[in-house]
């Protein structure tokens, strides 16, 4: 017999960073312009994910094909920033790169990012396999106390 799906949310306290980056592709047939920055990724995700003190704790793809998206979760907005900085990871030059194409290629791949500095997240899971902050950090049912929580915020609890 199958178990009742239950309720879960995220389970993590601390600084909470959000990080969104992505490329948009605007000209297919440019090729050599945008296949350098659509494969600088993975391999600082790579990077990022296989060392525990980077500060990064979770990551998910979207986008897809057009304008392929990260959207990152850090545990601090000054380790975000130390990598981003540092030049012996692998970000810098794949920056570095990009602005040398960006000269020649005339707008042929985009680039965004956007950064946030979370006070306070919500998060609720039904019937889902972990994803977004829940696959990043772990996850723990709603209780009854998380509820009477949120109602103290002046919120209402989550249905």
């Amino acid at each position: 017999m199958r178990s009742k799906p239950e309720r879960l949310t995220h389970d993590y306290d601390g600084e909470l960073v959000v990080f969104l980056i992505g490329m948009r592709i605007n000209r297919w047939s440019r090729v050599r312009d945008w296949w350098p920055t659509f494969t600088a990724m993975p391999p600082m995700i790579r990077e990022l994910m296989s060392d525990p003190d980077s500060g990064a704790v979770g990551y998910r793809l979207f986008g897809l094909p057009r304008t392929p998206s990260v959207l990152l979760y850090w545990t601090s907005l000054d380790k975000l920033y130390e990598y981003a900085s540092n030049p012996d990871a692998k970000h810098r030059p794949a920056w570095g790169a990009f602005n040398r194409r960006a000269r020649t290629a005339n707008g042929s791949v985009g680039i965004w990012h956007e950064t946030f500095v979370v006070e306070r997240a919500e998060t609720l899971y039904y019937a889902m396999p972990p994803t977004g902050l829940g696959a990043a950090t772990a996850l723990k049912p709603v209780t009854k106390k998380h509820a009477s929580d949120r109602m103290h915020e002046g919120r209402t609890a989550p249905a």
